[in-house]
């Protein structure tokens, strides 16, 4: 984790990472520093060099909506890292309350475990596993333990011949964890995820330096298990009622497909009831 503050650290991540013709400023000779200066960001939002200055070195902790409206423009910000913006200028005091809730509702437990043909599973906001049924466990089998998204894919070796579109999945991993730690920046579980994950893994450390920011997509995905082989599917991913820290992620098959025949295999594979880890 960085030693300066989130906005500034989000700031100076997304700034180095603009070029000037990106954002219609000439571009002369040799830059000593990444991407745009300061004083060019300044310019592009609408306010001064020193007040900028000040907002990301952390020294300025109440922008108004309009002068964070600028500067998401300034920056090319898209909605959710403009909203990301938004999320790291709030005090603790509008930040929502965790209340650190562990456990996954008996209910949705026992809705998991009645759909038989779908792999399901609910995350915290480190992508902690907290529940699975048994076609997600029997899915993810092939993983030291089915444990937490950000160390299957970066720490565990299986995670490489799993997700078939690795780059992708390690990006948006990363980006999900970005997106989570908007919300909750005191986070000591969010912490540790990215402390550990950043000792293991370069490519870790180098994402997240990135400071992209995006919930979970609606993309599909392309998996392969060990045993079953090549599967194409889409997912969806929820918000739990009562729980807002918890997603609840569902993965499909098309039906009479390959994929949908791979989990009938898998589904006998599946002997264990559903499991519960608590991170």
């Amino acid at each position: 984790m960085s030693h300066g503050s989130p906005l500034g650290d989000f700031l100076r991540a997304r700034r180095e990472a603009l070029k000037p013709h990106d954002v219609g400023l000439p571009e002369h000779g040799r830059r000593r520093v990444p991407g745009l200066r300061r004083e060019e960001v300044a310019m592009l939002a609408g306010v001064s060099s020193d007040y900028y200055i000040r907002l990301e070195q952390g020294r300025e902790n109440s922008p108004s909506p309009q002068v964070l409206g600028a500067v998401a423009q300034a920056l090319k910000l898209d909605a959710e890292a403009a909203d990301h913006l938004n999320r790291l200028c709030r005090t603790a005091s509008q930040r929502p309350r965790d209340r650190g809730e562990t456990d996954v509702s008996r209910e949705l437990l026992q809705l998991m475990d009645g759909w038989a043909h779908t792999p399901a599973f609910v995350i915290g906001p480190a992508l902690d596993i907290m529940a699975g049924n048994s076609l997600a466990t029997a899915l993810h089998s092939g993983f030291d333990a089915f444990d937490n998204l950000a160390r299957m894919v970066f720490a565990d070796p299986a995670g490489r011949e799993f997700y078939q579109e690795w780059e992708r999945a390690a990006h948006s991993c990363v980006a999900e964890l970005r997106s989570a730690y908007g919300y909750h920046p005191a986070s000591a579980r969010i912490a540790e995820v990215v402390t550990e994950l950043s000792d293991r893994s370069e490519e870790f450390a180098a994402i997240w330096r990135l400071h992209d920011v995006k919930s979970k997509s609606q993309e599909g995905k392309h998996l392969k298990h060990p045993r079953v082989g090549h599967l194409h599917i889409s997912f969806a991913a929820f918000t739990v009622n009562g729980a807002p820290h918890q997603q609840l992620v569902v993965y499909q098959a098309e039906p009479s497909s390959p994929t949908a025949a791979a989990f009938d295999r898998l589904r006998a594979m599946a002997t264990r009831p559903s499991t519960r880890t608590t991170a």
